[in-house]
């Protein structure tokens, strides 16, 4: 009887998906391991499941977003789900309809999963509390976007075998970076080693409290790296001017061919998008041998399909149960 026990299959339970700083190592994985089973679909001749056929899902973008919001419509499509597009422009919001209100009056049409990109952290986790459809995060605030995250180490994994012992560094706007906050709970939860790269102006308050390394200096570590995440620096989101120059910048923290000599041969290089190019990255490096951007979007795709599936999932089994 206790082997059985032991032995028995591994059930996903949430039916949101808020963030990761609450997962296990063991449902992180459990998200990647299904998404490594969607990932055939993009090479298949029909690229379609019947997973979500019936079910709606609706895209409510507050904020601008090139890669997450086609993404999620291509993964919800594939998966067979109807799909409506949010726009906060010719939507009642704009005439100063509440987010929960314009959420209840959705859900009233049918819908069953909402993804919510929303630049007020904790906007989603309030969704969840007042909807009954599932809600995924796309990224509120300088909260979190776990599924960027998720593609993240779903990509070092596909190329690296895993991430137990692997040192990693962000590099650049940690400060105002979602994708930073999700992807320090992802890496160091599946065994890295996470070094923080950049400017004191741009590190995040409470820094030490993190589980992570932090160097003032890119040019002390990167001899050391197997896997170096560089940032976009986000100035929509300063106030101010957290370096003289974005000369200066580049000078510093800019991965560069020069850089990159220093570098271990096989080091991955990597970027959430978009890039400025000449700044965080060069182009020569951006689009090298060593890079695996577009990896990274390809593989959005699958790990976003193995995140409506498994919201769905729960959401059934709980309505089961009730």
């Amino acid at each position: 009887m206790r082997e059985k026990k032991k032995n028995k299959k591994f059930q996903w339970s949430h039916k949101h998906l808020i963030g990761l700083s609450d997962l296990s190592r063991q449902e992180i994985e459990f998200i990647l391991d299904t998404a490594q089973g969607f990932e055939k679909f993009s090479t298949r001749s029909i690229k379609k499941a019947p997973t979500l056929r019936g079910k709606v899902v609706v895209n409510m973008f507050f904020e601008d977003s090139t890669r997450t919001r086609n993404s999620f419509t291509l993964a919800a499509s594939r998966l067979s789900a109807d799909v409506i597009e949010f726009s906060k422009k010719v939507s009642a919001v704009s005439k100063g309809e509440t987010l929960i209100d314009t959420a209840r009056n959705l859900e009233a049409m049918g819908v069953d999963i909402v993804v919510i990109r929303h630049s007020a952290g904790g906007a989603p986790k309030l969704l969840s509390r007042s909807i009954n459809a599932c809600v995924v995060n796309a990224g509120d605030g300088f909260h979190e976007h776990p599924t960027q995250a998720l593609l993240d180490v779903y990509t070092i994994r596909r190329q690296r075998g895993s991430l137990d012992g692997l040192k990693i560094g962000i590099v650049g706007d940690i400060a105002h970076s979602r994708v930073a906050r999700s992807d320090i709970y992802a890496m160091t939860k599946l065994g890295a080693e996470v070094t923080l790269i950049g400017p004191p102006t741009l590190m995040p308050g409470g820094v030490e409290n993190l589980p992570v390394k932090v160097s003032y200096s890119l040019d002390d570590v990167i001899e050391d790296l197997d896997v170096i995440n560089m940032l976009r620096i986000q100035f929509e989101r300063m106030g101010g001017n957290p370096f003289p120059s974005v000369r200066e910048y580049s000078h510093y923290f800019g991965l560069t061919v020069d850089r990159m000599k220093r570098a271990k041969p096989d080091i991955t290089v990597m970027h959430p998008g978009p890039i400025n190019r000449g700044l965080e990255i060069e182009s020569e490096v951006a689009d090298g041998p060593n890079s695996v951007i577009l990896k990274q979007v390809a593989n959005g795709l699958a790990v976003r399909m193995g995140v409506l599936f498994l919201v769905n999932q729960a959401a059934i089994q709980q309505g089961k149960e009730e």
